[in-house]
């Protein structure tokens, strides 16, 4: 949990909603928009941030998209500038997420500067017709390239990101992609099979017959990314994220992260608090769920008139929010011990949720011991199913 002695939440959570162009995979807010409106919106980012700075002591700060490398050398700033004057920076853990086609060695310099000390790289795949299928506005030579300036720059943890179970992706793309990924040695690694949402050109193409989803491969391809990650000294902590242990270092038990986990991710499974800024942003305080404009143009007006630019809120029962944090965290691969669920939702797993464990038990997909329960492998790579025995 990251909240601070005084109460004040420690987790920050920023939303960019702009992209070069949309993907055709990406059902996240975002826009490909002039930059009169993204100067706009850093202006209506900093007065959120005013608004909200007396409740915040950051521990982690992630910025994600969209493309927050997108935004210029003087809009990147004027937001850390305002983060400055506000005692916002300092965090243990502060994520930027890149594109590979806009990363420049002055903003990684700037970044650096200012406190970031994780970049997060959104690579997808290193195939060339990939690419361009996924609509994805980088080359892989930009890649390769862009890793190595923000190395220049000083970064010591690099996540790269990764899609696989892409149309048109055989077994031996795949494994070549992820060679040329593990040779790089980022310190993280995601990886994520494709999802088909509606409302995206590619559920749209799905749905019209233009291919096949073949689930055999992409559970194959899942078992070569967990295979592949282990050999190249990344430990598997989630589903879908991987990191190393730095020099030296070894677990202290047998739930430990390593020590190059993603802590603000781990702190969303965890059950933890944060704010969430930016269009279409979410927020999550004391069991209350709020949700921002997912419109730029809206988000801003709300903002130039003093106010939080709130669409939704959401009040969830004790019982309810103790579900749905148990089925958070068993996407994790050391699951729930007992005592730390107890301590974070005030219910207890073994009791209350006896039943569902043992379903899954006997399913093949859990495992259960005196101190915890977690998914089995198997069970791993049906979290989603797994986890809504737990929603209530």
């Amino acid at each position: 949990m990251l909240d601070s002695c005084d109460g004040r939440v420690g987790g920050l959570y920023v939303h960019v909603p702009f992209c070069a162009q949309k993907c055709i995979y990406c059902a996240f807010y975002s826009e490909a928009s002039s930059g009169e409106l993204i100067q706009r919106y850093v202006r209506a980012l900093i007065r959120e941030l005013e608004l909200v700075a007396p409740a915040l002591k950051p521990r982690t700060i992630f910025f994600g998209g969209g493309t927050p490398s997108l935004l210029n050398l003087r809009q990147w700033s004027e937001i850390l500038s305002a983060m400055d004057r506000l005692n916002l920076l300092g965090a243990e853990e502060f994520t930027v997420e890149c594109n590979p086609a806009t990363v420049s060695l002055d903003k990684a310099r700037l970044l650096r500067e200012h406190g970031v000390n994780r970049l997060s790289l959104g690579v997808q795949s290193l195939d060339a017709s990939l690419l361009d299928r996924l609509g994805r506005v980088h080359t892989r030579d930009m890649v390769f390239r862009s890793f190595e300036i923000l190395r220049r720059a000083g970064f010591d943890n690099l996540n790269l990101d990764l899609m696989f179970a892409i149309p048109g992706q055989t077994l031996e793309v795949w494994r070549q992609t992820l060679r040329e990924a593990l040779a790089l040695g980022s310190e993280h690694l995601s990886s994520y099979e494709v999802i088909y949402e509606e409302d995206t050109p590619l559920f749209q193409q799905l749905q019209a017959g233009r291919f096949d989803r073949d689930e055999d491969l992409a559970c194959a391809m899942y078992e070569e990314l967990v295979e592949r990650a282990a050999s190249a000294g990344l430990c598997q902590y989630e589903i879908a994220n991987f990191a190393r242990n730095e020099k030296g270092a070894s677990p202290k038990s047998p739930h430990s992260l390593p020590t190059r986990a993603c802590r603000h991710n781990v702190n969303y499974w965890r059950g933890g608090s944060f704010h969430g800024l930016g269009p279409s942003a979410t927020e999550y305080i004391g069991g209350v769920r709020t949700r921002n404009w997912a419109n730029t143009q809206r988000y801003c007006e709300q903002l130039e008139q003093g106010k939080r630019a709130l669409e939704s809120r959401e009040e969830l029962a004790p019982f309810a929010r103790a579900g749905e944090t148990a089925a958070f965290g068993l996407r994790m691969v050391a699951g729930w011990p007992f005592e730390d669920f107890q301590r974070t939702t005030g219910h207890d797993l073994r009791r209350e949720w006896a039943s569902d464990m043992e379903t899954l038990v006997r399913r093949g997909w859990g495992e259960r011991s005196r101190e915890s329960f977690r998914l089995s492998p198997t069970g791993l790579r049906f979290a989603d199913a797994a986890a809504e025995l737990f929603l209530r």
